[in-house]
């Protein structure tokens, strides 16, 4: 049987020398033959990726994907790995000058960079500078250049982004005391949905494939001013919109025990609508009050708010939910692209401006969906 020649060319380029070793025990002529290409190809990319750092004529973004996939790749977690990627591939090189060269790079052209960068979001000057300063830091220990320009550049504010995120205790104790509100349904919907507040308002039994526990988002509830006569507002009344963005119309997967809640609020609304015959104004919402209007587009808020001061909890917000959801998403490991879909972005970059810093965190935070977080028993939708 044959066996397969491999390289350890990629630890071994870096040095600029090669290393030959054979491998056996393959069980097919076939699998050694494969393994020999595979190990072929690796040495190639190694070698290409050795001869380009050692090159006087390397261009800026050859070095930082270089940089980034041979050497800061091995050095950081998967939720940073997951930030620098988007940050070099997302921000920086399409606004870079694709031929300038390394060696010539100063303050005055990576301020002009930034600057370009710093128009797509509110962070985006601030990571893009961030990642720029380690990848010059290193290239100027590597003696790829003479010193690194970046520290002279012009600072960017950090973005901190208020985000409440409880710990695996406090998400218990919350649920435990949100089955025994009206509005259980809802927080989950939010919390393991990641559903905007008037999206959740917004949802009808009919948006909702039982069979296969899917749901479509297809509008959202806002407050439209109420006047007399063209005067001041008076108070707001809901309306029914479509979805705030393009994207925000989608189809998302529910858990199985949201699910049975949707279920279990099904069966109380027909209950409503026997009881009450024609007082009930029936317009198929899920999320209503009890004679079938939509609710008070800042009731969800005002019986979050209760429902913490109640309980001795911090602060929450529908959005909050909304960001806890996003947050779990990111520490299990979602790509961004992802996430930005289920939330109904506008684009990637809104995704990237709320959770670039939480996805940089190095802190576990939650398991996402742990069945220790469901309560037992709990009425839930009553």
């Amino acid at each position: 049987m044959r066996l397969a020649a491999g390289t350890t060319g990629l630890s071994c380029c870096r040095r600029g020398t090669t290393k030959y070793s054979k491998r056996g025990g393959f069980p097919t002529e076939k699998e050694a033959e494969a393994s020999c290409r595979r190990c072929e190809e690796e040495y190639k990319q190694a070698y290409r990726a050795y001869h380009a750092v050692q090159s006087s004529d390397m261009r800026l973004d050859d070095y930082l994907v270089y940089w980034l996939e041979q050497v800061y790749s091995a050095r950081i977690e998967g939720t940073t790995l997951r930030v620098a990627n988007y940050v070099l591939y997302d921000l920086l090189l399409p606004n870079m000058d694709q031929g300038i060269k390394l060696r010539y790079i100063n303050a005055e052209y990576l301020d002009e960079l930034l600057a370009a960068v710093s128009r797509t979001c509110e962070s985006a000057g601030n990571k893009s500078r961030e990642l720029l300063n380690i990848a010059l830091k290193d290239a100027a220990a590597q003696g790829y250049i003479h010193s690194n320009p970046v520290p002279d550049t012009k600072p960017y504010k950090r973005r901190k982004p208020k985000i409440i995120v409880l710990s695996k205790e406090k998400m218990k104790f919350f649920l435990e005391k949100a089955a025994d509100s009206n509005w259980y349904m809802e927080i989950l919907l939010g919390l393991f949905l990641g559903l905007r507040k008037g999206e959740i308002l917004g949802l009808k039994y009919g948006d909702f494939d039982v069979e296969n526990r899917t749901v479509k988002i297809a509008r959202q509830i806002t407050s439209s001013p109420k006047n007399i006569n063209g005067q001041e507002v008076t108070g707001y009344l809901p309306l029914e919109k479509p979805p705030k963005t393009p994207n925000s119309n989608r189809t998302l997967r529910v858990p199985e025990a949201v699910m049975d809640q949707v279920i279990a609020r099904k069966k109380l609304i027909d209950f409503r609508k026997e009881q009450m015959g024609g007082n009930y104004m029936d317009h198929d919402y899920i999320s209503c009050s009890e004679n079938g209007l939509p609710h008070a587009a800042a009731s969800f808020n005002t019986a979050l708010t209760r429902l913490c001061s109640r309980n001795g909890l911090p602060h929450l917000t529908v959005h909050s939910l909304r960001h806890m959801y996003a947050t779990i998403l990111a520490e299990q490991g979602v790509p961004l692209m992802k996430i930005s879909t289920l939330l109904g972005h506008s684009s990637v970059h809104t995704t990237f401006e709320y959770y670039c810093e939480v996805m940089d965190e190095q802190e576990r935070i939650l398991e996402f969906m742990n069945r220790s977080f469901m309560p037992e028993g709990g009425r839930g939708f009553c």
